[in-house]
């Protein structure tokens, strides 16, 4: 059976990563690739390397934060639009949307929020609300669609190690996961919850008091299916094993395996 895999991955630094992500890319060789932070401006973006790895590239870079591409095996993704509508003042780089290998990508990198209250959660909030109602567009259009990205977002409390120590991050408010959960609402499936209901595998463990070694980890990198292609699920994971290399970033990649059928 053909398979389409469609990744995420927060490389925390495209520059200083770059080896790490060619060698994933060697190694797991996704079709679709969405990455996040990358925190380097259009001009230093590594596309030929990227591109001599045997994958189109588009992205929207900026300087020392923030910043989104879409990579596609073997072809060029068809770029659709550079922003998330609703906000033509918002120049911060963390949305990027591309057909390839006959699939609609969103690329994301939502606000993180912290600290909060304050201007930065309330930008969060803000931020979402674009992304329900583009969400909801996107839907509508009736096309095959995966929102992929760093969400953070942990949607409930079984979504993280532990829950009691970070009660007042950004991350767990109740804002956002009731933000994360009217997506869902929509008719959006989080392709890691689907396959992994009793317990979802986490994405991202920070650098302080050894939570990587000791398993100490959150679930706030996400794939939303539409029910175009929730129909066509077969699995979803994270690979682990990038975490665990040398000057890793923070996340590691999120994927899902889709039944890969003929698209327009």
């Amino acid at each position: 059976m053909a398979k389409l895999r469609i990744a995420t991955f927060n490389i925390n630094g495209i520059q200083s990563r770059l080896p790490a992500l060619l060698a994933w890319l060697q190694r797991e060789a996704p079709d679709i690739v969405c990455l996040q932070e990358l925190k380097a401006d259009d001009r230093k973006f590594p596309a030929d390397d990227i591109r001599a790895a045997g994958y189109g590239v588009i992205w929207r870079g900026q300087t020392s934060w923030n910043g989104v591409a879409i990579l596609a095996r073997g072809l060029e993704p068809l770029e659709i639009r550079r922003e998330l509508p609703g906000d033509p003042a918002d120049s911060q780089s963390r949305y990027l949307e591309a057909a390839a290998h006959g699939v609609i990508v969103g690329c994301l990198y939502l606000p993180n929020g912290n600290p909060q209250p304050g201007p930065k959660f309330d930008y969060k909030l803000a931020w979402f609300e674009r992304l329900i109602a583009h969400a909801d567009s996107l839907l509508t259009s009736g096309h095959p669609v995966v929102l992929a990205g760093d969400y953070n977002v942990v949607p409930t409390d079984r979504d993280i190690y532990n829950p009691r120590s970070w009660r007042k991050d950004a991350l767990l408010q109740p804002e956002s996961r009731a933000c994360y959960q009217r997506l869902l609402d929509q008719g959006w499936t989080d392709a890691l919850l689907q396959c992994h209901p009793e317990q979802p595998p986490f994405t991202f463990w920070d650098y302080f008091r050894q939570h990587w070694q000791r398993d100490a980890g959150l679930r706030i990198d996400h794939l939303l299916l539409s029910p175009q292609l929730a129909d066509d699920l077969l699995d979803a994971g994270v690979d682990r094993w990038v975490r665990g290399e040398p000057r890793a970033s923070d996340h590691a990649p999120t994927w899902v395996d889709l039944r890969q059928r003929a698209r327009p």
